[in-house]
């Protein structure tokens, strides 16, 4: 059996991925038929020998395979023996964060023929404010129709940061009643916070401010974690950015406002990404966000501490040489 997560929205993805381990865990109880795959990092043999190998336990196997679609080797190797995964009653769990590309010959397999294929879209409008009243009532906490609106336009998508927000009101509100007036209170706007300074000094390929600007959101009580995941938010806006804007900056105060709202995004954070994206190129954005990423996953799989991997991404997440 073959099952495909993928899309930006990581915080379900995750979640879904959590709960399907979780399952099989359950009925296999032994642990050593579970292994995780990921990127350049593994080769067809390697998931092919697990797959073969024989277990001393009557157990089903699970390999979770995670953002393989770069790793092209692998992936012509798979296609061509896609026959014998699709008959296996093994479990293959392919995780891809983000989108996957459209005319991807791997990602229209996946979508075509895995027994479950499932994206996860960035949430917004109805469907972010349903999440929203959802998770609330999972903390056994009601609130307010004002106060989920607020949230939804404070906060938007970033579900890693709405559910930090969220669990803050729940332990402060001691799971009475959330108001609007908690929300103004307590949670902070993507447009109010100095996370763009961070960026700023990492743009000027500053690390001793860049870590100086860490280390001031740290004695704020921000968490290392929800740190690195307004950095990683930030620089997908400059990604998003410099591929919509290879122009330049000199957008005016109306184009701006247009593409903004073409893009989803407020005309402040708009028109700041758009000047800080003219820092980097195209590709060092993209260098620059995969190792956000590789930072994030180890933080939240519990391989790195928050604190180290917020350090190794400012000390050798960056390109040094400045074009």
């Amino acid at each position: 059996m073959i099952i495909f997560l993928y899309g930006p929205d990581t915080f379900r993805s995750r979640k879904k991925l959590s709960e399907i381990i979780e399952r099989y865990q359950k009925v296999h109880k032994s642990g050593l038929n579970l292994r995780s795959f990921e990127g350049q990092s593994f080769t067809f043999q390697d998931l092919k020998a697990q797959l073969q190998s024989i277990s001393m336990f009557k157990e089903k196997k699970l390999a979770v395979i995670k953002n393989a679609f770069g790793n092209k080797v692998f992936k012509e190797l798979f296609l061509k023996n896609s026959d014998y995964f699709l008959r296996s009653e093994d479990i293959i769990v392919f995780f891809e964060e983000g989108d996957v590309p459209a005319r991807d010959a791997l990602s229209g397999f996946l979508k075509e023929k895995a027994g479950k294929s499932q994206e996860f879209g960035s949430l917004s409008g109805a469907q972010l404010k349903s999440w929203i009243r959802k998770e609330f009532k999972n903390y056994e906490t009601e609130v307010e129709a004002a106060a989920v609106d607020k949230l939804a336009q404070e906060v938007g998508g970033d579900l890693w940061q709405m559910s930090n927000e969220i669990m803050k009101l729940v332990n402060y509100k001691e799971r009475q009643k959330v108001g609007l007036d908690d929300v103004k209170m307590l949670v902070s706007s993507k447009i109010e916070t100095d996370i763009f300074k961070t960026v700023d000094f990492i743009a000027k390929r500053d690390k001793k401010n860049a870590f100086r600007s860490i280390k001031d959101h740290l004695e704020k009580g921000d968490a290392p974690l929800y740190i690195l995941s307004m950095i990683n938010f930030q620089f997908r806006n400059l990604i998003l950015v410099k591929a919509k804007c290879a122009g330049g900056a000199n957008a005016s105060p109306g184009q701006a406002a247009s593409l903004a709202k073409e893009m989803g995004m407020h005309p402040f954070v708009f028109r700041k990404a758009l000047y800080q994206s003219q820092s980097f190129s195209l590709e060092e954005l993209k260098k620059i966000y995969q190792n956000i990423f590789k930072m994030d996953l180890a933080a939240k799989t519990g391989d790195l501490s928050p604190e180290t991997a917020l350090d190794l991404f400012i000390s050798s997440g960056i390109p040094d040489i400045r074009r």
